[in-house]
């Protein structure tokens, strides 16, 4: 198997998400009600992000949340997909035995390949499943190494 380049290897943060769960799951809940989320713990929906004949594929899995919830946005070569998951009009009253959904704010934000314009950027969300494909993103060239000088003086010693 030949190891591919992953010019996303630092999109998903997988220490802030488990400093997040152990913080949430050692707090615990108090009288079934989850404490109020801030930065350090907001929802971070789970995302793949994959090469597809050239392309580059987006999923974010954003059950319950509604189509015009979502914002897509690029800005100076990043691409940021952020939004709300909304609670139902019945949950405010309900006593919750178990309750691992989250609600609330989340943002997702990743740096795509140079020259990747907003009209190489399409988006569908079918089924809870957010799908943004970039054409020709996974094809962009990797990093180039850049030769150092030297003085060829070497160090004291």
């Amino acid at each position: 198997m030949s190891r591919l380049r992953n010019p996303f290897r630092g999109f998903v943060d997988t220490v802030s998400e488990t400093n997040r769960t152990r913080q949430h799951w050692m707090a615990g809940v108090e009288g079934g009600q989850q404490s109020q989320r801030t930065h350090a713990d907001a929802w971070v929906p789970a995302t793949d992000v994959f090469a597809s004949a050239g392309d580059l594929v987006i999923r974010v899995e954003l059950a319950g949340v509604r189509s015009e919830d979502v914002d897509l946005t690029l800005s100076g070569g990043v691409l940021t997909i952020s939004g709300e998951r909304i609670p139902g009009p019945d949950e405010g009253q309900a006593e919750y035995y178990v309750r691992e959904r989250f609600h609330g704010a989340f943002r997702r934000s990743m740096t795509l390949p140079e020259g990747v314009d907003r009209g190489r950027i399409s988006a569908t969300s079918r089924d809870g499943m957010l799908e943004v494909v970039v054409k020709g993103g996974a094809s962009a060239p990797g990093p180039q190494r850049i030769e150092i000088a030297g003085t060829g003086a070497t160090p004291p010693g």
